[in-house]
């Protein structure tokens, strides 16, 4: 069974509209003992291609480690920043395993940002 400790609830950014750079919501921190990052994004899109969300973990809330994915061919992996895009209006919901003390969530809009919005509200707790 659950414990209140083992759930934390995090408004990370408010509804806004997205700007062409990269713009850091609430750094998240007392993720001690929990293992799981669960990101909840509403983006309207508005008159955008598409929004960025990037990733960044530290242990130390100074210097911040993007989230990166590895690609395997022929014996040789490849490691780039990850970031996650999103092209249609919804509510997405994105799930990463942590170990880290410190997780800062940043969005960007891609295009002109008129009536773009995003949201991001987070949980940390235990998988």
């Amino acid at each position: 069974m659950s414990k209140k400790q083992d759930y934390k609830f995090y408004n990370v950014r408010a509804a806004a509209i997205l700007t062409g750079s990269y713009v850091a919501g609430t750094v998240i921190e007392e993720t001690h003992n929990l293992n799981q990052l669960i990101i909840y994004a509403d983006f309207t899109v508005g008159e955008l291609t598409d929004c960025d969300i990037k990733v960044e973990f530290s242990p130390d809330n100074n210097s911040f480690y993007q989230d990166s994915s590895e690609a395997i061919a022929s014996g040789e992996s490849t490691v780039s920043a990850k970031h996650y895009t999103l092209s249609a209006t919804g509510k997405y919901r994105l799930a990463l395993p942590i170990k880290d003390r410190y997780i800062k969530i940043s969005a960007t809009g891609n295009g002109t940002v008129t009536s773009s919005s995003l949201t991001i509200d987070a949980v940390v707790g235990i998988a």
